[in-house]
């Protein structure tokens, strides 16, 4: 089915073309990641096919029976409202239905039951238990509890993962033509939910635009990628490594195609130049066709870079060393006699789930926060390089110069030259008449390199990274990384991404909570790999009988009670799993007759692949809550 056709759009925004012209279809089940630098457009172009925005030129036309669901870089969430009240935001017979469902069950008291009967009588008429039980799980890998908790009091990060569960449920609950456009989804998710979330968006029915900065996610989920660069659209079918090599190769015909139209120039030129007094009589299709040579001749392949050199400031003998130290917060654990001494240029990751300590433990090596106990010992020619989630800290909106020129008027590179603050800046992609922006109208990933370039004009010589990547595009990422590859100093990383903790780490620092930290000798990938291994081991490994006595003497505090809310869903599986057996026997029987058409055929087993689905989830929630 054909969702969306895009014909020679183009917008310009305050003076600057975004893209001109661009055209491009997107049709059922096609999984696409947009890819661009920071302020080309990308955001712009995404709410344009939303709606939100209206282009210059051009049209945008979506089938009737499609449903666009966004999910926006800073998503439009209602503070005074709570949870539930966010995620099932607008009316719908089904979403009602479940909404005060889970308003009843979710409050921690016992329910009113006639209340309660009546929600469950709605539930039971409108056929919502299935798409009740979907909803748990978005909620529940998306690590989201206590849906009576207002907005207000969460964090950004947290507000973020609301509004992936608010698309993903509108999604699945329209999910027979709908359009899903993601910005950025992984941002403020850990390696866990961005697996889940890959595997969710793998599903045939999914279509799906997103913008992400996620090569393994991209990788893992997309199958064409569309590049906006100079306000032109390039379109590439397959990965990531794909689309490289078709950039790549696309330049080199661009310079070598600008080439031939110089040499062609010059003999155009030469001819041009002769008989002056004559050129009238020249031939006319000659003289159009010498002007056309000109401007192929004179044309520049644009392809700015990010440029990272810097002076790093030299390394003494003692780095950083931390001596039995410890940290928590009430009863929570962040570490427990913690000990490690850095060695020079050393390179660590740092991960484990959200709330954890992560931001905690780095906290503490930048003297932010301070330890319970223990010492952490920086050595004195230590220059730390902070760049932090909360981004660049102005006390007042300023001109993207004057914030650079407040910090230093020239800045030393590592070849011992220095350059002026408007040079420095536009090694950092920001020409001169984005120099003269305000900082508030910058794009995300603008605000992320102008926080780069605040933090690298110091010469830092240890480097601490939290979420670095996070709004950054991918060509900027990778020059990031090449300087980061060759960077002398030590470095620090806290990131959710796995390719770029690949690239870069050589052990990890694994926050397992509790106060537990491992020391794991590897990248992200082989930490993960050994994860699943010890999973199946667990699998495998038989479990030990206990003693009859020991069973018997064991306090009854250890096995908790089933809610009203898990009883009714027990109650509920028992009574659904029977009748889908049935329903799967009949249609069976009905298929080994021989007296269905091809299309009844079909149709029956299309139903029996879904029962059969539907009874090994069942059968699984079945089985958890049993052992309870």
């Amino acid at each position: 089915m054909h969702y969306v056709s895009v014909e020679n759009l183009s917008k310009t925004y305050a003076d600057k073309p975004l893209f001109e012209n661009i055209s491009f279809n997107i049709e059922e089940g096609d999984k696409i990641c947009l890819v661009a630098l920071n302020g080309a457009g990308k955001s712009t172009l995404l709410k344009i096919l939303c709606g939100i925005e209206i282009p210059d030129e051009g049209k945008v036309w979506v089938h009737k029976d499609v449903k666009v669901v966004l999910l926006d870089q800073n998503p439009a969430i209602n503070d005074k409202r709570n949870i539930l009240e966010n995620i099932f935001a607008h009316e719908h017979p089904v979403l009602n239905a479940i909404k005060r469902y889970e308003q009843l069950t979710e409050s921690g008291q016992e329910p009113d039951p006639v209340a309660l009967a009546a929600a469950m009588q709605d539930m039971d008429e409108l056929n919502a238990w299935h798409f009740d039980a979907k909803v748990k799980e978005i909620l529940g890998k998306l690590n989201i509890h206590h849906l009576e908790q207002e907005v207000g009091t969460l964090s950004g990060g947290q507000k973020k993962r609301i509004a992936l569960a608010k698309v993903l449920i509108d999604m699945d609950f329209e999910h027979r033509h709908t359009l899903l456009i993601m910005d950025e989804p992984t941002n403020h998710l850990d390696v866990q939910m961005i697996e889940w979330l890959e595997h969710y968006l793998g599903q045939e029915h999914v279509t799906l635009l997103l913008v992400t900065h996620d090569r393994y996610f991209l990788d893992n989920v997309c199958n064409e990628i569309l590049e906006l660069d100079n306000g032109q659209l390039y379109v590439c079918k397959g990965n990531y490594e794909k689309y490289m090599e078709q950039k790549a190769a696309r330049l080199e015909n661009e310079q070598a195609s600008v080439e031939k139209a110089r040499n062609r120039y010059r003999k155009e030129l030469e001819w041009m130049r002769k008989q002056p007094k004559a050129r009238s009589t020249k031939s006319k299709a000659r003289q159009d066709a010498f002007y056309d040579w000109k401007e192929r001749a004179t044309q520049k392949i644009k392809q700015a870079e990010l440029e990272l050199q810097v002076k790093m400031t030299r390394l003494g003998g003692k780095i950083l060393e931390l001596k039995k130290v410890y940290k928590s917060y009430g009863d929570k654990a962040i570490l427990k006699g913690f000990d490690y001494t850095f060695k020079r240029g050393e390179r660590v990751g740092v991960v484990g789930k959200n709330g954890v300590g992560k931001s905690t433990f780095i906290n503490m090596l930048l003297d932010k926060e301070a330890a319970d106990s223990g010492k952490i010992n920086v050595g004195e020619t230590i220059v730390f390089g902070d760049f932090s989630q909360d981004g660049l800290l102005i006390k007042e909106d300023v001109r993207v110069i004057e914030f650079v020129k407040n910090i230093a008027e020239f800045f030393p590179l590592a070849d011992g030259t220095k350059v002026s603050a408007a040079q420095f800046l536009q090694r950092f992609l920001f020409s001169p008449e984005k120099q003269y922006t305000y900082i508030s109208k910058l794009s995300g990933g603008e605000k992320k390199r102008l926080q780069l370039l605040s933090i690298l004009f110091r010469n830092p010589n240890f480097l601490v990274l939290d979420e670095p990547t996070n709004d950054l595009d991918l060509p900027t990422l990778d020059i990031l990384e090449e300087f980061l590859a060759d960077f002398q100093g030590c470095l620090i990383i806290v990131s959710h991404d796995r390719y770029f903790m690949d690239k870069l780490v050589d052990h990890l620092f694994v926050f397992e909570g509790d106060g537990v930290v491992r020391d794991f000798p590897g990248n992200y990938s082989q930490y993960r790999e050994m994860e699943r291994e010890e999973e199946k081991y667990k699998e495998l490994e038989p479990q030990p009988v206990a003693a009859p006595k020991a069973e018997a003497a064991k306090p009854k505090t250890e096995t908790r009670k089933l809610s009203f809310k898990e009883k009714r869903e027990l109650e509920t599986l028992e009574a659904e799993m029977p009748a889908l057996e049935q329903e799967k026997t009949t249609l069976e029987t009905a298929m080994s007759t021989g007296a269905l058409g091809f299309e009844d055929l079909q149709r029956n087993g299309e139903r029996i692949a879904q029962i059969t689905a539907l009874l090994e989830e069942k059968e699984m929630r079945w089985l958890e809550l049993s052992e309870l």
